[in-house]
């Protein structure tokens, strides 16, 4: 009997058949999702939305199992050790799988190799705002004066590392300005002070700044996402704005445990691309400040390579450090 690598082909075969088998009764029980933050918070609420609407057509309830902390590594952690079997998945994100790997030497998971990717659900887009005092209302407004103060315009952000910072960091190199970066203890104390003046401009999440700008407190120079936002359709992109392939989003997409069998993968891939093309999911994400994306399992592995790579390279530039 032929063999390869010490296995039978029919030993391959029943493995084979074992995992159709298997995905096709999956799930029989509730399905473990782990958020990386703490209930309440935007993610933990597109997390719920998606559990809610996977529940129905999966037959079992999709229980949310909040492990906040130590910039979502407790949770990936605990994902990427988890048994693939499909009752254990994480909600992923431009953390965990963009810009993590890059802060700590030492991770006790690999983005790429301890997962499984299953979709990108959605992004939420940023916005560069600015105080209204600041002499800018567009962005080669913003980089002719940046470049006639150097070092005298102050972003603020929610933290060393956050991607806040590092959307500064990207349109500071990418633009050519010397701009200086503020880190606050979170994004609400950021905003804060951008509205008082303290500081002159900030990357902030457009479901947050829009109530803002829409009040006349600051003014909305463009959107950091690379296409336009449905949340604010006028308002251009900082790389139709004259800095060219810049995009910098907060991303979240659902993984599982290195190993998942392909069946569940495009079980799961399907039943969540159903959902995302819901109208009323779509409006619930709307509310949250979030674009509905999606695609395949083999095009969510090639954006999560991309964004390491992208985050990776503008650490290495700024020398962005976490707090």
């Amino acid at each position: 009997m032929k063999t390869t690598g010490g296995m039978t082909w029919c030993a391959i075969a029943l493995a084979a058949y074992a995992c159709a088998a298997a995905a096709q009764s999956y799930p029989e029980r509730p399905v473990r999702l782990i958020v990386p933050f703490p209930a309440g918070g935007g993610v933990d609420g597109a997390a719920r939305i998606v559990g809610q609407h996977l529940s129905d057509p999966l037959g079992q309830q999709v229980v949310i199992d909040n492990r906040g902390g130590s910039g979502g590594i407790i949770a990936a952690e605990i994902a990427a050790r988890a048994s693939p079997d499909g009752y254990t998945l994480f909600f992923g994100g431009s953390a965990s799988h963009g810009i993590t790997p890059h802060l700590y030497r030492k991770l006790p998971y690999d983005a790429v190799a301890d997962f499984t990717p299953v979709i990108l659900v959605g992004a939420t887009p940023y916005i560069l705002v600015v105080h209204p005092a600041t002499a800018a209302a567009s962005i080669k407004d913003l980089v002719t004066v940046a470049r006639a103060k150097p070092g005298q315009l102050n972003y603020a952000s929610a933290g060393s590392g956050s991607t806040l910072h590092l959307a500064g960091e990207m349109f500071k190199s990418m633009a050519r300005v010397d701009i200086v970066h503020v880190p606050y203890k979170g994004a609400a104390t950021a905003m804060n002070d951008l509205l008082g003046g303290q500081v002159q401009m900030m990357f902030g999440p457009a479901v947050v700044v829009l109530q803002h700008v829409k009040a006349g407190r600051l003014r909305a120079l463009a959107v950091t996402s690379g296409q336009r936002t449905r949340l604010a359709p006028d308002l251009p992109t900082i790389a139709e704005s004259g800095v060219p392939g810049f995009e910098a989003t907060g991303w979240y997409g659902l993984l599982g445990p290195r190993g998942l069998p392909p069946a569940i993968v495009a079980r799961l891939n399907g039943e969540t691309a159903r959902a995302l093309a819901n109208r009323e999911f779509g409006e619930r994400f709307a509310v949250l400040g979030i674009e509905p994306l999606g695609g395949t399992p083999q095009t969510f592995a090639a954006y999560i390579k991309s964004e390491l790579a992208k985050w990776g390279k503008v650490m290495r530039d700024s020398g962005a450090k976490v707090d």
